[in-house]
């Protein structure tokens, strides 16, 4: 059984401390959470009680997957509290290691993130980037895969760093299914730039929803941009400042994003052929689908296929 180790530090966030059980918890026997703090003892959260944990440090070193949940950024520092760097210090090489808002700091701290792409909350990205200018920040994203690190940006980002690492292990049906039973999307269009303060629509019906979902059901077609803003009755100009302001990122790169997403879920979910695939997603060959497949997650159709039916078999 895969074992995911939860480090509680000092100033947790109890809400996103809650978020490694209740999503990998969610995926039947397959994973064992347990939590831990860096010294054994209890922790104050960032609310107005403490948390005590059966397990110290020494759970660490037997965890296939560390996450670590975010702090009070009162306590963030350039270097991390000697029980901090000493626990950590207890991770096997090789270990995945997870981070969620704030926790990037220590992961940076460590030293773990040097010269690799990472995130964290938006409004914490200048303050990042100021401390750790050795990090390739990317504060527009829910979360930042780089293999054996993630990183994931604010809050509920954390679900969408857990869903990601289910459907990884498992395949999208077990993500979907975990998805269903936290009452949450198994994955969210965009990324952070949609969450940071807009001034509100002077109506109600001028934003580009609808349009996106009259996309998504027709995402066999070969969709342009005018046919989004026709859709949306907004200038070109008007439709794609809106777009980005709702979704943080252009249509185009949106489109593509969920012609690769159908594009998976076909490959995982059914026996057709790539090029019937590629038509069924709206691109013009197999060709252009291996092409945005290998950009999105540097694998190609077929292999895709193998490593996903795998995971669902096991």
């Amino acid at each position: 059984m895969h074992r995911v180790v939860v480090l509680a530090l000092d100033g947790v966030y109890p809400f996103e401390l809650g978020i490694p059980n209740r999503v990998f918890g969610s995926a039947g026997d397959r994973y064992e959470v347990v939590t831990c703090t860096a010294d054994g003892r209890p922790v104050r959260t960032d609310s107005d009680f403490s948390v005590a944990v059966e397990n110290g440090p020494e759970v660490l070193a037997t965890a296939d997957t560390v996450v670590i949940p975010p702090y009070d950024q009162a306590r963030i520092t350039a270097e991390l509290p000697a029980p901090v760097a000493a626990a950590l210090g207890r991770i096997r090489p090789g270990t995945r290691i997870v981070s969620i808002c704030t926790a990037a700091f220590a992961l940076a701290a460590a030293g773990l993130l040097d010269g690799r792409p990472a995130t964290t909350h938006w409004a914490l990205a200048d303050r990042f980037r100021r401390m750790f200018p050795g990090v390739a920040l990317d504060a527009d994203v829910l979360f930042v895969d780089d293999g054996d690190v993630l990183t994931s940006a604010g809050a509920a980002s954390g679900v969408d760093v857990c869903l990601h690492l289910v459907r990884a292990d498992h395949g999208s049906a077990v993500a979907n299914l975990v998805a269903r039973c936290c009452v949450v999307p198994p994955w969210r269009d965009g990324g952070q730039a949609q969450y940071i303060e807009q001034p509100m629509p002077q109506t109600a019906d001028a934003g580009t929803a609808a349009t996106r979902q009259w996309a998504l059901d027709h995402l066999d077609l070969p969709l342009t941009l005018n046919d989004l803003a026709d859709h949306a009755r907004m200038s070109l100009r008007t439709f794609a400042r809106r777009f980005r302001d709702e979704v943080g990122t252009s249509p185009g790169k949106w489109l593509i994003q969920q012609r690769v997403s159908r594009a998976r879920h076909l490959l995982e979910s059914s026996d057709l052929p790539v090029d019937r695939i590629a038509g069924e997603v709206g691109f013009a060959t197999a060709t252009s689908l291996r092409q945005h497949l290998h950009a999105a997650i540097g694998v190609s159709p077929l292999a895709y296929r193998r490593t996903f039916r795998a995971a669902a078999t096991r």
